[in-house]
């Protein structure tokens, strides 16, 4: 083999070791390949079968149906087709290397190569010459060299691909489980497990609904405008498990309690179909939610009598909806001031896709210990739901209660939250919090008076978050 050859072997081994992304990595192969034959375009196209499609390893695995035109797609996909067996399609005609290298050169318009795995073809690569461009066979054995590296690349970045989304899978499934473990609202677990599938199947939408006096609530994401998905949703039926739309871009799956539909998770594509691996992955993910929210469920009615949060050992809503009324009554009775303070930790979101909800669990509870280290034994502090804080401050008027409120928000701002299961993990994060604050007016209901407070939240939101805003 020739200096030439061997340097470019050399150049395309050295690349081929490199930690580069996809489109980086076609363009400096295409780079080697120009500087030793002129060459109009280079791509590798991996077939997937659970779409039947080939697609372009150098545009995030985009189908090629979606970006080339249709004589572009039919060469890519009879080369593909043809190729088993074989050793390049040139010009459109299968082809075999004989055993030795004869002086035979031809002109080519264009070379398909297999990507191959354990002796079958999975994709091809495919090289578009410039006009009158010719080739002699020495030229197709060192192609084939450079078809084989390549190949051993694409397998080693499809395994690690293949492994990443196992292990995302098992997280997710293993998250979903973990929720019930420190919550137990529906209005807060059935968001968080739509987060987690829409994070994990990100090629689709992701619905979750609950069946509400026999009818489908969604109650995650806010809004579903597809009147499809209303009409696949009616017709499930717990015999027969989900379904699909007839162009397989609609997927429900039913969550099911001792045989009777409680939810659905609805998948939805507006370009791909389901894959078989999609409806494999859907259909675990919904059993595993199905038993999270039955467990929520029955966790809640054995809570429904007591007292405090299981998170945070403040007031539970139960009780704070209990004490409401009390503090209200006295209030009236005695004509004592009564404040209503409504708390909500800013970005709390944000906290649990960056660290994981085990983080964002250490936030509620350091937050609910700096509340109840800073008010007085007779301030009734509880958690409201989610990452809102709801606290009663009897004998209080309003410009007392603001005080309370910036000493409050003070310390959470000026205390970091440690974060981390060991010493090697662990990280502090700054938290802060906005708080709205009304005074109760006798006039008014308890309900009234947090509505105000509630609306004064907002307010310190809008405005810039970490304040406190009083009406």
């Amino acid at each position: 083999m020739d200096n030439n050859k061997l340097h470019f072997l050399s150049k395309i081994a050295d690349i081929l070791t490199k930690e580069l992304d996809s489109s980086e990595l076609v363009r400096e192969l295409k780079t080697v390949v120009s500087e030793y034959i002129s060459i109009k375009d280079l791509n590798i196209y991996v077939f997937d079968p659970n779409s039947s499609t080939l697609r372009n390893y150098a545009e995030n695995w985009g189908i090629i149906d979606e970006s080339l035109n249709s004589e572009e797609k039919e060469s890519a996909y009879n080369a593909y087709e043809t190729i088993h067996g074989n050793d390049f399609v040139i010009n459109g005609k299968a082809y075999k290397l004989p055993q030795t290298i004869s002086e035979i050169s031809f002109k080519i318009d264009s070379l398909y190569m297999p990507v191959v795995k354990g002796g079958m073809c999975f994709g091809v690569i495919e090289t578009i010459f410039e006009e009158n461009t010719s080739i002699d066979m020495g030229f197709l054995f060192l192609m084939k060299i450079f078809g084989s590296q390549i190949s051993l690349k694409l397998q080693n970045i499809v395994l690690n691909e293949q492994s990443q989304i196992n292990v995302e899978f098992h997280d997710a499934m293993k998250n979903i489980a973990k929720i019930i473990e420190t919550q137990y609202e529906l209005n807060y677990i059935v968001p968080l497990i739509g987060e987690m599938l829409d994070r994990f199947i990100s090629d689709h939408l992701i619905y979750v609904f609950l069946k509400q006096d026999g009818e489908f609530k969604l109650i995650w994401p806010k809004a579903c405008n597809d009147e499809r998905i209303f009409e696949v949703l009616n017709r499930l039926d717990p015999s027969y498990g989900f379904i699909l739309t007839n162009d397989d871009k609609i997927g429900a799956f039913p969550l099911l309690t001792d045989g009777e539909i409680t939810g659905c998770i609805v998948a939805r594509s507006m370009i791909e179909k389901l894959s078989k691996r999609d409806i494999d992955y859907l259909e675990q993910l919904t059993r595993q939610s199905a038993v999270t929210i039955n467990r929520a469920n029955n966790y809640s009615k054995i809570l429904q009598y007591a007292t405090l949060d299981a998170l945070t050992s403040l007031n539970n809503r139960r009780q704070f909806e209990t004490r409401l009324k009390q503090e209200v009554a006295a209030a009236k009775r005695q004509q004592k001031p009564l404040c209503g303070m409504m708390i909500d930790i800013d970005f709390f979101k944000r906290v649990n896709d960056t660290y994981g909800h085990a983080a964002g669990d250490e936030v509620l509870k350091q937050t609910a210990a700096a509340i109840k280290e800073l008010l007085r034994e007779s301030d009734i502090p509880s958690r409201y739901g989610g990452e809102e804080f709801a606290i009663l401050l009897p004998f209080t008027h309003l410009d007392e209660a603001k005080v309370v409120g910036e000493r409050l928000r003070k310390a959470v701002e000026s205390t970091p939250v440690t974060i981390g299961e060991d010493d090697a993990h662990k990280k502090n994060i700054n938290v802060t919090i906005s708080m709205g604050i009304a005074e109760f007016n006798p006039e008014e209901t308890g309900e009234e008076l947090f509505e105000r407070a509630d609306k004064a939240l907002y307010q310190a939101k809008e405005s810039g978050r970490n304040r406190v805003v009083t009406v």
